[in-house]
């Protein structure tokens, strides 16, 4: 009566609705799917880990080129309306913190300055994620990954391989 009392309240404590499946009991059921023993469960683990730690890399890169992306569209908004109004007007700017009251003739060069940085930036991290993209890829295809929803290689491809045995000794791991 303890026990069954005792699963209840960790199984409502822990947020989850009802039915809810968790990460790990989802990557269990897959090994189990795949027949790996605890050795393979440990390997896949580490793969499994891996592929997640290029994925969150890749991520922070995209969400940092967005970032500087809307960055430099604000900067060519204010850039534009300044190039408009007389160059002996005052103007405020942001430095560090502290609010700067400047003219916007000492403003306009720094603003400019700092979107073509803010451009050489966006293109380094633009390529950067490219180059994640591709090491993912590749460990992707090196431990063959599939995703949730993705479907498995046509089976006109296993047909033609070796046959069952190629099939039962290369399993893949599967990542929700």
């Amino acid at each position: 009566m303890a026990e069954s009392s005792g699963r209840a309240g960790k199984s409502s404590g822990s947020g989850a609705g009802k039915g809810a499946v968790s990460a790990e009991q989802n990557l269990v059921s897959s090994w189990e799917l795949l027949g790996w023993n605890d050795v393979g469960r440990g390997e896949a683990a580490h793969v499994i880990a891996g592929f997640n730690r290029l994925r969150q890399e890749q991520r922070g890169l995209a969400s940092k080129a967005a970032e500087l992306e809307m960055e430099l569209n604000e900067h060519s908004l204010v850039i534009d309306t300044l190039k408009e109004v007389d160059e002996t007007r005052k103007c405020f700017r942001m430095v560090g913190g502290v609010l700067v009251e400047r003219t916007v003739k000492e403003v306009l060069p720094a603003l400019e300055n700092n979107k073509e940085q803010i451009q050489k930036i966006i293109e380094t991290l633009t390529q950067q994620l490219q180059a994640k993209g591709k090491e993912l890829n590749e460990f992707r295809e090196k431990h063959n990954i599939r995703l949730m929803g993705e479907e498995e290689k046509p089976a006109q491809e296993n047909a033609d391989g070796a046959g069952a045995g190629a099939k039962a000794g290369s399993a893949g791991v599967l990542v929700s």
